[in-house]
């Protein structure tokens, strides 16, 4: 039987947007280093680039 690996041991990175912590999931085993955001939510409140304004 293979060995667990708690949660608590995975590697963790703090959100761009809100500054919160989150942890390593199985889906961004792949592309942890370009992981950014939390959530979709977090990702599409990032501030805009290129110093472009928000359309009112």
């Amino acid at each position: 039987m293979a060995k667990m690996i708690r949660k608590a041991d995975l590697p963790t990175k703090t959100c761009a947007t809100c500054g919160r912590p989150f942890a390593w999931r199985k889906k961004w085993e792949r592309v942890w280093d370009e992981v950014r955001y939390c959530s979709d939510r977090c990702r599409g409140a990032r501030p805009a680039k290129g110093g472009q304004k928000a359309q009112p």
